[in-house]
């Protein structure tokens, strides 16, 4: 029966490895269901069953594990063990977005680990540390600021991210840890990034590059092009932006990942926007837009449009222009993106008056007139499909004029009004003692965190008084120890896999991307935040862009007859 349950459980590690999560976690219920006596082979079991529902982004059955093995842990007094257990809760918490719990497990992580002298597991907890506090900057700014202008909010927990960064490195390097050194150069490069530090974010990046390569992780490789040309992109270096965003478009496509292919398109077509050259701009967007139709994503493809109708406007194409600026406002209707249908309605707007047009856009004869099918021109140069006769230029000093971004910013504040919510009458009287007491961390003022980290570790304590472990899911009665050597080294192996599974940096963007609010009684769900599109890189320096366009709009706007 024995052997039964580590067999199970050692075949839902096998899965997991190669990525079946889904399949591991059959054969870990199924290893709870049988049941064990033995406390170190049910704590291994509940480890990796909560990693396993973790990658399935099921974080509520994930916190539920992670807690039985803490609770196992400390039953046992083995204290490495309750380390790695509240590593696991923080990163959990985080992904929940309560980054005041994750930040109490994370201390008591790290205290244990200096504790016991273990460099390794310092080393992970002040990692998991600075993923907490770049996970909480990025979660509380707003996605209309640039980098380096964030609130004081974020700006602070971005800034605890970087000094926890840093000191993991002090330890990486001292262990050799060449992985580990890349892994937090990139993740301090972003944060660098994010604060505004752009040189230090490129001198990161650079070396997280130079690791990625030794590695041969092209994967790697490829997230460290892309930081890259974000960091020239906000130091005005658009030319060597260019030439990074090239190279992580070749690796997207050695990588065959198409959305990340349609990403750096993006990116390299907003480049060239930057740098005024419009028949680049417009070939790149082109790619964007027919990956993102392939792959369905309308969000990506209304981007498309948007970019397609500024660069279209730009050249003087203003047909094209408005054929595009109607899609994307037909996309951002269907979508329910404010803010691009307000963008899509101002373009659409000056461009009828540009062309002396007054129809409706519901009814343009352009759009009937005028569609265009890219997917039979796929195979055709775009300037084969387009009449680049007459081209416009603008000026040098465009970048200067803020007038658009301003009025862009002024509509958006109505709906922030529109996405309001309000309590409900009772629900403080409903809320129960507990999710009062949860609630309240989130307002935890730096001198709280003391006394918070021993209050939890008062109530796990309590936990254990008010539950017996024999209540804990796969438990079974305890008889007396039976020594069996191959046992013992099946159980050695399945600890020593799971004690492996440090988070690489794909599983960190994972981390950084969820927006999950906390759920209780006592509030109200924040407004979620935009949806973005697969093929919609995350920094995609939007409002550069729009200011780019600003000046351009007005030098190509008529001027209407005064009425007398």
């Amino acid at each position: 029966m024995e052997a039964s349950c580590l067999e199970l459980a050692l075949e839902g590690e096998r899965l997991c490895k190669v990525g079946d999560y889904s399949g591991g976690v059959s054969f870990f219920e199924a290893a709870i269901q049988v049941g064990t006596e033995d406390l170190q082979v049910l704590s291994a079991i509940y480890s990796q069953l909560g990693n396993a529902y973790f990658h399935l982004h099921d974080y509520t059955k994930a916190l539920e594990f992670h807690h039985h093995d803490l609770t196992l842990t400390r039953t046992m007094g083995d204290l490495l063990g309750e380390a790695k257990a509240s590593g696991n809760l923080g990163n959990t918490l985080k992904a929940l977005g309560r980054f005041d719990e994750a930040v109490v497990f994370c201390q008591r992580h790290l205290d244990i680990s200096r504790d016991a002298g273990d460099k390794v597991g310092q080393a992970r907890a002040l990692y998991n540390f600075g993923n907490v506090y770049h996970a909480k900057g990025k979660s509380t700014s707003r996605n209309d600021s640039e980098p380096g202008c964030f609130p004081e909010e974020v700006t602070t927990a971005l800034k605890k991210a970087a000094e926890y960064y840093e000191a993991n490195l002090c330890i990486v390097k001292e262990l050799g840890d060449r992985a580990a050194l890349g892994r937090t150069c990139g993740n301090l490069g972003n944060t660098q990034y994010l604060l505004g530090n752009f040189r230090s974010a490129v001198a990161s990046h650079q070396q997280r590059l130079l690791i990625a390569k030794e590695f041969g992780d092209r994967a790697a490789e490829r997230r460290a092009y892309c930081n890259l040309g974000n960091a020239y992109i906000f130091l005005g270096e658009f030319e060597k932006a260019a030439e990074h965003y090239k190279r992580a478009l070749q690796l997207a496509r050695q990588l065959k990942d198409r959305a990340v292919e349609a990403q750096a398109c993006y990116s390299l077509g907003n480049t060239y926007t930057l740098l005024q050259d419009y028949e680049r701009a417009i070939d790149y967007h082109l790619k964007h837009l027919i990956i993102a139709q392939d792959l369905n994503d309308r969000i990506g493809e209304g981007r498309a449009c948007w970019s397609l109708g500024n660069a279209h406007t730009a050249l003087g194409n203003h047909d094209q222009a408005m054929h595009f600026a109607e899609r994307h406002l037909e996309i951002s209707k269907e979508t329910g993106d404010r803010s691009g249908e307000l963008t899509a309605r101002l373009n659409v707007s000056d461009l009828q008056m540009v062309l002396g047009l007054s129809y409706s856009t519901n009814n343009s004869v352009l759009s009937e007139n005028k569609e265009i099918d890219y997917n039979l021109e796929r195979n055709r140069s775009f300037f084969d499909l387009l009449n680049f006769d007459s081209l416009q230029r603008v000026s040098a000093d465009m970048l200067g004029d803020e007038g658009f971004f301003d009025l862009l910013s002024r509509f958006q504040g109505n709906r922030m009004d529109d996405q309001r919510c309000s309590l409900q009458e009772g629900r403080a009287r409903k809320a129960t003692a507990t999710s009062s007491s949860s609630s309240s961390t989130s307002s935890m003022s730096p001198g709280q965190e003391a006394f918070l980290g021993a209050l939890a570790s008062a109530q796990g304590r309590r936990l254990e008084d008010q539950r017996g472990v024999g209540t804990l899911p796969g438990l079974r009665s305890l008889q007396p120890s039976q020594s069996c050597g191959s046992r013992q080294a099946v159980l050695n192996q399945l600890m020593a896999s799971d004690d492996a599974s440090e988070p690489d940096d794909q599983f960190f963007d994972m981390l950084v991307k969820c927006q999950s609010s906390r759920l209780n009684d006592q509030r109200c769900a924040p407004p979620s935040a935009p949806v973005r599109g697969p093929t919609v890189p995350d920094e995609d320096f939007f409002s550069l862009i729009l200011r780019s366009q600003a000046k351009r709009m007005d030098e190509q706007r008529v001027t209407l007859p005064s009425v007398h």
